[in-house]
């Protein structure tokens, strides 16, 4: 299956059901699944399914979805009593004559009981029986189209992951090619630290000396955490592989990720291997930055 980011938009409008029926649903990441809609009113009843659909389609992230229907289309035509109009225009007209009232305008006359009749639409039950499964069908096809938006957006996005779990993969060969790990760069140091130590002190035991210097020595060796970080690089690209729904996954390997380069910065013993922690640490940083936004 395919990466899925939380992020995305999609809007769907349908005629159906004597109505004009609309949906407009956006996502943003989020640790589990949130779902928030706004319903008019006499479609509360259709929430529970319709969450029920968004869990169908989606396993995280927070959502935010706003239904519109529109069934004025359906509403009669207004209906004007003509033989009462006319009455009462002449009713009006004569009132005028005899007691000099003010001229009767038409608005006045249409605001008049009886007059003007604007049929209310009734919704039967089985209307709006009709109207529900209306209502869901739409939701459906909007989350279709979302999840299509969010695909997408997921496709460009492994990209980016794609790079930065390279670019990790490179910096673990520089600090295990890096000259500092030689054997004589190593022998070097341990020289230099024994020498010192004896020009401080020249009563101390040479060989245990070269013993302990040897003990911190091998405890500052990087090889477990290189070893490690290339394991995870394998791992990152099997979940990228894998696809849909690996965001929580992938979170907690960056996690891993940046133990191992806390780690080696620490041990370091040379600039150079400092310098490439850091790097590290910079490129796992912004890695877990991306990573947020995977489904």
């Amino acid at each position: 299956m395919s990466l899925q980011s939380m992020t995305g938009f999609a809007r769907h409008l349908r005629n159906m059901a004597g109505a004009q029926i609309s949906w407009e649903i956006k996502s943003v990441n989020g640790k589990g699944l949130d779902v928030r809609f706004r319903l008019p009113s006499g479609l509360e009843a259709i929430e529970l399914k319709a969450r029920n659909f968004v869990a169908q389609h989606f396993k995280r992230g927070n959502f935010q979805a706003t239904l519109t229907v529109d069934r004025t289309a359906n509403i009669g035509r207004a209906i004007v009593n003509e033989p009462l109009l006319k009455e009462l225009a002449s009713i009006a007209a004569h009132l005028r004559e005899e007691y000099g009232l003010a001229p009767s305008t038409p608005e006045g006359l249409m605001a008049l009981r009886g007059v003007l009749d604007v049929p209310q639409e009734v919704v039967l039950p089985g209307d709006q029986s009709e109207l529900e499964h209306a209502v869901l069908a739409v939701l459906d096809e909007t989350l279709i189209e979302l999840a299509h938006n969010r695909q997408a957006e997921g496709k460009a996005l492994g990209e980016i992951l794609r790079v930065q779990i390279t670019t990790i993969e490179m910096l673990v060969q520089q600090a295990r090619l890096d000259p500092s790990r030689s054997p004589e760069a190593i022998r070097a140091r341990l020289a230099a630290q024994v020498a010192l130590l004896l020009d401080a002190a020249p009563a101390l035991d040479e060989a245990r000396l070269h013993m302990e210097a040897a003990f911190l020595a091998t405890k500052a060796d990087i090889q477990e955490e290189l070893d490690r970080l290339e394991m995870h690089v394998a791992s990152a690209r099997a979940l990228l592989k894998e696809g849909n729904g690996v965001g929580r996954k992938l979170d907690f390997l960056t996690q891993e990720f940046n133990r191992e380069s806390n780690t080696l910065c620490s041990k370091a013993n040379a600039a150079s291997i400092t310098t490439i922690g850091l790097d590290l640490k910079a490129v796992v940083d912004q890695l877990r930055e991306q990573i947020q936004n995977l489904e």
